[in-house]
């Protein structure tokens, strides 16, 4: 029966009971990945599986960049989902008027709010861009858009100058205020404290945007939950602009396991990750956490006899809870108990002495860094039982 442990030092660390939802950004930020480019077909494709999944909110994309991407994001605005469908804007109101022609629900408007962005990128001072997200934002609200007051290079940016301008976004109205870790320069705990810090000066939901340049995106988001932002930020496979975004489907998972989230339909993230894949022509890790090949590919002997007894000793989730499947694999340090068990799937029965030959050849095998997966073993018993044959008549 699939199953899963959950984290018991939870119930040992004071911690508020968390309320979440989901922002998938695949569509707009994984499709910033160099060399990615979703078609319309692929983005509603995408679109329709993360509503299947239950993702609250889809970011479709950033619509004033070219015609395609506006029809692209369009189409998935009247595929009549679930999700509310979100779009990037920046503070201007072209922008903000492609996002309305698209017919989204929601809008994330951003600037850049570091001393870095606000001198190179936009030459303004904090005033200036105060100004200018509050006139986009009145724009957008005035149009019916949920918006979303957005800092980008949150974490780059001064307190001080950040409090004043998330309070600027709820002054005028505004329905959440985002903290961007741009450049993934956060820990868990400094993304604790600013979204504390966040909660208390205003009186809105908090986003949290994650990106993974030192491979903390999925653990900042989790803090940041943790700490009582409502909406995360994620993107299928963890793909997005340089080292990606916290994690999708990790996240899913972080919070059915650590905090007893289980409203998303996570059979489907293997299936969701394999068509992202496809689609973007980004391969992941073998060792993928949740996804990847060898997620639930065991070689240990040791851990495939205690696996044999009960699937908890080395697997924190069934894989059919995320649509995978268990393998196991043989080589260097595979025993003859994982070795029978494999054989008997395939309809093989095995002797002690044709066990031992099998497993010293591949033992031998694992000796030029060779492993054997399913079909490989069916081939090696053949053969051995075909020679065994011939001795036998031989004799």
């Amino acid at each position: 029966m699939p199953g899963y442990s959950t984290n018991e030092w939870m119930k040992l660390i004071k911690t508020e009971p968390i309320d979440v939802e989901i922002c998938d950004v695949t569509l707009r930020d994984g499709e910033q990945t160099p060399g990615v480019s979703f078609t319309k077909e692929e983005k509603m494709d995408i679109a329709r599986t993360l509503d299947e999944v239950g993702v609250e909110i889809i970011e479709a994309g950033f619509p004033i960049i070219s015609q395609g991407e506006k029809d692209s994001v369009k189409a998935v605005c009247t595929m009549g989902l679930n999700a509310k469908i979100s779009c990037l804007a920046r503070a201007v109101k072209p922008d903000i008027d492609a996002v309305i022609d698209c017919g989204a629900d929601m809008v994330g408007i951003f600037i850049g709010t570091s001393d870095l962005h606000l001198t190179y990128k936009h030459k303004k001072t904090q005033e200036e861009a105060i100004e200018c997200m509050v006139t986009a934002s009145d724009y957008a609200k005035k149009h019916g858009l949920i918006v979303r007051f957005a800092a980008e290079d949150s974490t780059r940016t001064g307190l001080d100058f950040l409090k004043r301008f998330y309070r600027a976004g709820e002054e005028c109205g505004a329905d959440y205020v985002n903290i961007a870790d741009t450049v993934g320069i956060m820990t868990p705990s400094t993304m604790k404290y600013l979204v504390g810090e966040v909660r208390n000066m205003v009186d809105l939901p908090v986003c949290v945007h994650c990106h993974d340049d030192l491979g903390l995106a999925v653990a900042n988001t989790m803090a940041a939950a943790e700490a009582g932002a409502k909406q995360l930020h994620t993107c299928v496979n963890g793909i997005g602009e340089r080292a990606g975004n916290a994690s999708l489907e990790e996240v899913l998972m972080g919070l059915k396991v650590h905090y007893g989230v289980d409203r998303y339909d996570t059979t489907l993230l293997k299936g969701l990750s394999e068509m992202v894949v496809k689609y973007s022509g980004i391969t992941i890790a073998r060792n993928k956490a949740v996804v990847g090949q060898n997620a639930f590919a065991h070689e240990s002997g040791i851990h495939i006899a205690a696996l044999l007894e009960n699937d908890r000793t080395y697997e924190l989730f069934s894989p059919e809870i995320v649509g995978g499947h268990r393998e196991f694999i043989l080589g260097k340090h595979s025993g003859s108990k994982a070795l029978c068990y494999m054989a008997r799937q395939m309809g093989f029965t095995l002797s002690k002495a044709e066990t031992d030959i099998v497993l010293g050849e591949i033992k031998r095998m694992s000796e030029s860094k060779r492993s054997l997966r399913r079909d490989e073993l069916a081939e090696l018993i053949t053969l051995v039982l075909s020679k065994e044959s011939t001795s036998t008549t031989l004799v």
